[in-house]
């Protein structure tokens, strides 16, 4: 994985709070209902509007005793190659979700994911802060 350009909790908090509004304003436009890909596209744009880096379906290495085993694992959203995004357009978002994003942060050595499922009236709703370490 790309070394984070901070690990700093103040940098990230802020990071997650701008994914956030950006995320708010996408839902507000589009509404529930779509695919994952049209909120991943939408986000993007946002974020790269506000002159945010974001990297899209970054792939994950899983790394078993020392060798690197290339799986085709993928990280929905890498912003600032700091704060993973896992988007979801589902019922309900379930644990396995949550431990998937978390499986994700430890391989990463990221601290700090989000969970956002936009197939909910309420965004607020469908947000899930997962953290390893630290934060």
């Amino acid at each position: 994985m790309n070394k984070t350009i901070s690990n700093d909790k103040n940098y990230i908090e802020n990071l997650s709070r701008k994914v956030l509004e950006s995320s708010y304003r996408v839902h507000t436009w589009l509404g529930p209902g779509l695919f994952e890909s049209v909120y991943e596209a939408c986000l993007i744009r946002d974020l790269q509007n506000y002159g945010i880096k974001v990297d899209s379906q970054v792939g994950q290495p899983v790394y078993y005793m020392g060798e690197k085993i290339d799986l085709g694992f993928r990280l929905d959203l890498l912003v600032e190659k700091s704060l993973i995004i896992e988007i979801k357009a589902v019922e309900t978002i379930k644990s396995l979700h949550r431990a998937q994003l978390l499986s994700y942060l430890k391989l990463s050595g990221l601290h700090l994911g989000l969970l956002i499922n936009f197939n909910t009236v309420s965004l607020k709703d469908g947000i899930s802060r997962i953290i390893n370490g630290y934060l």
